[in-house]
Parts: structure tokens; sequence; C-alpha cells
């Protein structure tokens, strides 16, 4: 199991606002031919909360059956209630996921404390029979996961990272600072990548990766090499399309943005709407100033 590099978190084809596993295969064989080391399944961007038990199943059966042994499979499986938690991790585990990403609970927000949620990602880790990346994404949740918090749940074995979507430096920084040497931090932000990378993220889970994966990929690489210069310019190069796929247009736009390159791409699930020809247009813009071929 592998958790540094970069990971897409990948959108869930729908036809007909049911799950297409067959477009969902087609675009998981095209990016397991590039230098990702491997993907987010039914995340955010994957519209995880949108499908039911059966239909989360069945997308990580189908994805597992197109992600080699050599890449990581990490499946999203947060609920509300710890209970329902470890019911969705085991039937993750049982689809075949690596790895469980398990977002902070957050309905009752104003009882969320750090003690609530170290508690919660004790007992899910405890009954998870794959390793468990607690999830922060305080932009979508309301809730924020402190550094204090994620401490305490490094020491668990089961825990051997997190996924920080905050897009806050200091944040990234004190994760890596108040966590054991290989606990892995990667960040859910990618106009962040380049600078949550110098500060000891060990990779990304960006939705650009989805779409221009090479690029994100050679973004790591030139950032461990040392050579700043080129990877601030690339981060640079990709941060407009970075927002564009993410808090600009969110998941339509990333969707929009995926049919533009010949994946399977589609609508969102209902209520959420599809990209306008707006949209599309500042898409196609973006991908041709980095020089990707349409």
């Amino acid at each position: 199991m592998n958790l540094q590099g970069i990971f897409p978190p990948i959108p869930t084809p729908f036809k007909d606002d049911e799950l297409d596993t067959e477009g969902l295969q087609s675009n998981i064989s095209r990016w397991m031919q590039t230098g990702l080391a491997g993907l987010l399944l039914l995340g955010s961007n994957g519209e995880g909360p949108m499908l039911d038990a059966d239909e989360s199943y069945r997308a990580a059966s189908a994805a597992r059956e197109c992600v080699p042994a050599d890449k990581t499979l990490i499946v999203g499986a947060g609920d509300e209630s710890t209970r329902s938690t470890i019911a969705a991790v085991k039937r993750a585990a049982r689809a075949g996921a690596d790895v469980v990403l398990v977002r902070t609970p957050s309905y009752f927000k104003a009882q969320m404390t750090s003690d609530v949620f170290v508690r919660h990602f004790t007992a899910v880790a405890d009954a998870s029979p794959v390793p468990v990346l607690p999830y922060n994404v305080p932009g979508l949740t309301g809730v924020k996961l402190a550094p204090e918090a994620v401490a305490r749940l490094a020491e668990h074995p089961n825990i051997p990272g997190v996924k920080d979507s905050s897009a806050d430096l200091v944040q990234i920084a004190d994760l890596v600072a108040m966590t054991p040497p290989g606990f892995k931090v990667l960040v859910g932000s990618a106009p962040t990548l380049y600078a949550s990378l110098c500060v000891g993220a060990v990779g990304g889970i960006v939705a650009a990766a989805a779409v221009v994966p090479d690029l994100c990929v050679e973004l790591r690489r030139l950032t461990i090499d040392g050579r700043h210069a080129e990877a601030l310019a690339l981060q640079q190069r990709i941060t407009p399309l970075a927002k564009s796929v993410t808090s600009t247009f969110g998941v339509a736009g990333l969707k929009a943005a995926l049919d533009l390159l010949g994946y399977v791409g589609g609508a969102p699930r209902r209520p959420l709407s599809p990209a306008g020809p707006p949209v599309i247009e500042t898409l196609r813009a973006q991908l041709a100033a980095l020089g990707v071929q349409l």
C-alpha cells in the first residue's frame, strides 16, 4: 500500500442518473496508464454522499477490477454515525479497497469536539479491516479536525495518515510537525500543492490530477528533486484550472473538463446542475493554455 504520490479524487459517472460502471472502468483504465499512485473513489468530487450503500459497493467492486496491485485504491466511506461508518468501511473493504477515507461527522456541528473525533475515528480504525485515513474538509462539513486530534489518532496502528483539504498551510505544517515520522499527510487542494509539499506533505488527492495527471505528478517530482523554480512555475500554470474544477465550478466543472478530454464525465447527480456553455468554454481555454490536446 503506497500513500505517497498523486491521487485523483475521481468523479462517479451516471447515465440517466444511474451508476455507470462501464464509464467508470473506462476512465480508471485510462488513469492507470499514467504516473498516478492510485486513485480515490467516492470522495467529495466522486459525489460519495449521493450514492446509496449498494451503489457504493458496486462502484468500489468495479474500480477494483481496473486498479492494479501496484496502485492504491482509496474508497470514501464516511457517514454521520460511528456505527454506520463502520458498516461502510467494512463494505468498502469487501469490495476491494486498500484504504478507506473517512470524513468527519458534521451534522451536530457544535458537539463535534476533538475528543468526539478521536473517539469516532479510533472506533472506526479498531473495526476496519483496512487502513483508515481521517478526512478534514471544513469547506464542506463546517467542522475542523485539529492537528492536536490528528496527533492523537496517529498513534493508532490502523491510521497511517490523513487527508486535509483545508488549504491552510499552517494546518498542514502543524500536521507534519505534530505526527510521527512515517505518518502520511496528503492534501486535497491543488492550488496549494507545491507549498504543502514544501512543508512536508507527501502527496495530494487533488481534482486537477483527474484532468491533468501528468502535470500534477511532474509538479511533485520537481518539488522532491529540489527544482523549486520549475515547480513553482508549474504550480502557477495549473492553478487556474485547479480552481475551476473545484471551488469555482465544482463537480459539474470537473465532469465537464473530463468530457472535453474524452473521458466519461456527464452530469452530476441531481440536485446538482450540469455545467453550462460559458463554463465549458472557460475550461476549454484553460486546458488549451496548458497545452492539452482536445
